[in-house]
């Protein structure tokens, strides 16, 4: 009896002797790390990626910074495992770090950004290869001849690396095998991408571009901290010029980070970079596999892949020795995270750059006011590329008045823009019809008893979606069948579709050029995102006279033949209560107008407008940029809005408008008196339902030097807790007012 007792004892309380604690960051909303013990023979450092217990499960984490001395190891959980990887550096966890706390996010959610692929915290697995170890098969043939020959020199193959390079099939590798005339060996695994070589290809840099690469040039040299923005109007070589910047830093032996805003749609860019370097960068964003994203996050940390092109979740990647970021399109609003941890990717790209003291590059033809700012009072140096590359011309900008030039009942084309259009695909030549909507119209009603279809969960109209039979919510995404009969007072063919979206202008165009090859441009496009590449190396080759399409259009796309760009609606994006409203129209416009005449063709663009004497659409025709954004910074300091104040924005919901409302006063009532922030609101928010639950907005406003996190730290630690179904999301420094 007492021998069982002995070894029951042993076998509950038998642990693995420890001999110190450390901090470990778990991927959870906690706000510090959890203290664990290291059993003895077990070797951890800061930055290490570990599995702990955490309740009843195993999750990963990363051992932190700081001791956790004066807690007895022996009354702590043990850590269960060191994933063999490097660790995280110092750097990276500083980073880390600094997010959490200008964003006021719990630290481990941000760590988790940092560990997004946990399949790629072992090495990955050995390739298994052939080496040719001697002798001749019994019978000869052609084929075989072609795999001794292409194997003689002694190099390792894997299977089907030899066949391929032999031009034969796998069965006459095997053969040859199975005569023992190969031996197995063991590969590592091969890189994601080949190692880019900055001196494949150099740019052919000319006037102001090549003076722009010099000066960048300088500053990449110098291997400190710096933020250089280049300003270039559409198709002035910026790219190009940023490219002598990648190539200075592989030069240097470090990595590359490029920021982009819509990763998954810039095929035409990888193409550009593997025509400069022989190489492609590895690509990480949203669509890209599970094991490649893998990959790409294991070679990344060991430094293996040399050049990273991403979305702006690749800022989180763990470089081993990132050396330069390039920030591409950086006012694009795309580079704003509003999930779980809410930031900006072109600011977070300038505060890892300060941390890792390496330059950094802001590009856009359109820079944001902010950039434009920090360019003026000497935080950034500013290149301008002020003309187009080569020949090629910007194009001529006129702005249609639809109150003089209306378009016919039931259309949203005015006369001038059809005629462009026609002369246009006469001349062989290409057309764009840019509106910032899509489906087929954004309201659809009944003409009888007025009935409008609306989101069951949400305070938005459905979308019509003709080409799909379906209404729409672009807010949480919930569909039904277009009926034919009106749910409410039960009338047939009585529906009608209020407004334009993209659907509905490609009906109007194709009633007025039936012969015209057509291509509609959405983010919503059946096939998703390998149908909108093909769609758009269709554009690029000439094999569509007609493009429309949302702002999918206005990224960086070069298309040789587009000479006529035409926008459907200009003043679409005035109208909301936005204080970027102006700023984000401009951009949009420059850009989509932009498109037109890269290659040297003559080519014009057509701004429909009921306000032509509005200033975004006075700055754009006129082509007087910098009279634009004097008069914008200008309006934004007297508002004492940023760049020259703060914003940081609190949404509470619920799932009853009454729990919102009385949380949101509960927070506001919470609100510690200080000078030079002030709190307006509760007030419903602009989408005061989404999803199901009702929604109440704060606005929190501070001079630019007010200690805005420290104001909100207190603010939300003296409100009433959360309880039941109440959320409260925190948006420092918001990009969105719906």
């Amino acid at each position: 009896m007492s021998t069982d007792s002995s070894d029951l004892f042993g076998a509950l309380f038998d642990a693995p002797p420890v001999n110190r604690t450390v901090p470990v960051l778990v991927p959870m909303p906690a706000p510090k790390a959890y203290s664990y013990s290291v059993p003895e023979g077990m070797a951890v450092e800061p930055g290490s990626v570990v599995q702990v217990p955490l309740g009843p499960r195993q999750v990963i984490g990363v051992v932190w910074d700081g001791g956790d001395e004066g807690v007895d190891p022996k009354k702590l959980r043990p850590i269960t495992h060191v994933f063999d990887c490097p660790p995280l550096t110092k750097e990276m966890r500083d980073f880390i770090d600094w997010v959490a706390a200008y964003t006021l996010s719990p630290p481990g959610l941000v760590a988790r950004m940092a560990l997004r692929a946990p399949n790629a915290f072992e090495p990955e697995p050995m390739v298994e290869g052939l080496r040719f170890s001697g002798g001749e098969p019994e019978r000869m043939t052609p084929a075989r001849a072609r795999v001794l020959e292409t194997a003689a020199d002694g190099i390792s193959w894997t299977r089907s690396g030899l066949a391929h390079a032999a031009g034969v099939s796998l069965s006459v590798v095997d053969g040859l095998v199975s005569h023992g005339l190969f031996e197995t060996i063991f590969l590592p695994p091969p890189p994601v991408v080949a190692k880019p070589d900055p001196d494949f290809a150099p740019s052919r840099l000319e006037g102001p571009q090549k003076a722009a690469a010099e000066e960048i040039l300088t500053e990449v040299r110098k291997g400190e901290f710096a933020v250089s923005l280049i300003d270039g109007v559409t198709g002035s070589g910026k790219t190009e010029v940023y490219f002598e910047a990648i190539a200075e830093t592989l030069r240097q032996g470090r990595q590359v980070l490029i920021l982009l805003p819509e990763i998954a749609l810039t095929a035409s860019f990888l193409e550009r970079f593997q025509d400069r370097f022989g190489a492609k960068p590895a690509e990480w964003h949203s669509d890209l596999a599970p094991r490649m994203r893998e990959k790409v996050w294991r070679q990344a940390v060991t430094g293996e892949v040399r050049v990273v092109a991403g979305a702006r979740s690749a800022l989180f990647l763990p470089f081993e020795d990132l050396g330069l970021i390039v920030v591409d399109e950086e006012h694009d609003p795309a580079y704003k995270q509003e999930d779980r941890v809410y930031y900006n990717a072109r600011d977070m790209a300038v505060v890892r750059g300060r941390i890792g003291d390496f330059p950094v590059v802001l590009v856009s033809a359109t820079p944001s006011v902010e950039s434009q700012v920090n360019g003026q009072s000497g935080r950034y140096s500013t290149i301008h590329l002020p003309t187009r590359f080569g020949d090629a011309a910007l194009p001529d900008l006129h702005l249609v008045d639809m109150r003089r030039h209306a378009p016919e009942r039931g259309g949203f084309l005015s006369p001038v823009l059809i005629r462009a259009i026609g002369k246009t695909i006469e001349k062989k030549e290409q057309a764009l019809l840019f509106l910032n909507r899509r489906g087929y119209a954004p309201l659809t009603l009944c003409r009888v008893c007025g009935h409008r279809f609306q989101c069951p969960q949400c305070s938005s109209w459905l979308v019509e979606h003709r080409f799909r039979s379906q209404l729409q919510c672009h807010q949480c995404g919930h569909t039904e069948r277009t009926p034919e009969a009106c749910p409410e007072c039960g009338t047939l063919d009585h529906l009608v579709a209020c407004g334009p979206g993209v659907e509905r202008i490609a009906e109007e165009v194709e009633r007025h050029f039936p012969e015209a090859r057509t291509i509609v441009l959405s983010s919503d496009i059946m096939g998703g995102v390998k149908r909108l590449r093909l769609e758009l190396d269709a554009i690029a080759k000439g094999e569509a006279d007609i493009v429309i399409g949302t702002q999918l259009v206005a990224k960086g796309h070069n298309f040789p033949l587009m000479t006529l760009v035409g926008i459907v609606d200009a003043d679409l994006g005035l109208a909301n209560g936005d204080p970027r409203a102006a700023e984000r129209t401009f951009q949009l416009l420059s850009q989509v107008t932009g498109r037109a005449g890269r290659t040297g063709l003559k080519s014009h663009g057509l701004l429909q407008t009921y306000q032509p004497q509005h200033p975004v659409m006075q700055a754009i025709v006129s082509g007087d940029a910098g009279a634009f954004y004097e008069r914008e910074i200008s309006e934004r300091e007297r508002a004492i809005l940023p760049p020259f104040g703060r914003l940081a924005s609190i949404i509470v919901s619920a799932e009853t408008r009454h729990d919102a409302e009385n949380h949101a006063r509960g927070v506001r009532n919470a609100a510690p008196q200080v000078s030079g922030i002030s709190v307006l609101g509760p007030a419903e928010a602009p989408l005061a339902l989404v999803r199901g639950r009702y929604r109440f907005r704060l606005l929190v406003h501070g001079r630019r030097n007010s200690d805005m996190q420290a104001f909100l730290r207190t603010m939300l630690a003296q409100a009433p807790k959360e309880r039941g179904s109440v959320h409260v999301q925190l948006d420092i420094d918001p990009q969105s007012f719906l």
